[in-house]
């Protein structure tokens, strides 16, 4: 296989996640795909960047692109659930490796690496785009035409230590929760 060759086998294996759904809706009422949240993570994450100028934004930007790969093969496993974490992580891992399986080196080294460096969340690039993702689906759970017994109480504490960083992520979950609020204590 050429390398194009190995590039177009990934490309054509990510379409799956487009068919992989998540706990959460869109504003149409359709359940929304784990390619929908990555997308507009990254564009979240895209923009965001600019204000974290200390950050490789190019690596913020991959890193929400490949974070939930792991999800391609045995879905989301929504965090409401309370999954077991090394379950979830040795499914996704395997997940992972299976799929770059697709690549060549370097590029099969360099997105295992962006993907388990989120994983391990220890980076400040890693904190970052971990607090974007615990935004935007608090965002989307927010936005969306979610069941009667949707639980919005679960918004406000989910993800909550990876906005303490900083004080732009502090303010942004206040406007988040702020939004949750209004779907616990109608108006």
């Amino acid at each position: 296989m050429t390398l194009l060759q190995s590039y177009l086998e990934f490309i054509k294996e990510l379409e799956l996640l487009k068919n992989i759904t998540r706990t959460a809706w869109t504003s149409a009422g359709k359940k929304e795909s784990t390619a929908e949240h990555s997308w507009r993570l990254a564009l979240f994450t895209g923009i965001i960047s600019q204000e974290f100028p200390e950050l490789d934004g190019k690596k913020l930007l991959m890193m929400a692109l490949v974070h939930d790969l792991g999800e391609i093969y045995d879905g989301d496993i929504s965090a409401a659930l309370l999954p077991d974490p090394d379950e979830k992580y040795k499914s996704e891992a395997g997940s992972v490796s299976r799929l770059l399986s697709l690549l060549e080196e370097p590029a099969r080294s360099r997105i295992a690496s962006l993907w388990q460096e989120y994983e391990d969340g220890r980076t400040a690039e890693a904190k970052l785009v971990k607090a974007l993702d615990k935004a935007e689906t608090i965002i989307q759970h927010n936005q969306g035409q979610n069941p009667d017994d949707f639980d919005y109480e679960f918004n406000l504490s989910y993800g909550k230590q990876y906005f303490e960083t900083n004080p732009l992520l502090k303010e942004m979950k206040r406007e988040i929760d702020n939004d949750t609020l209004k779907h616990i204590q109608p108006l």
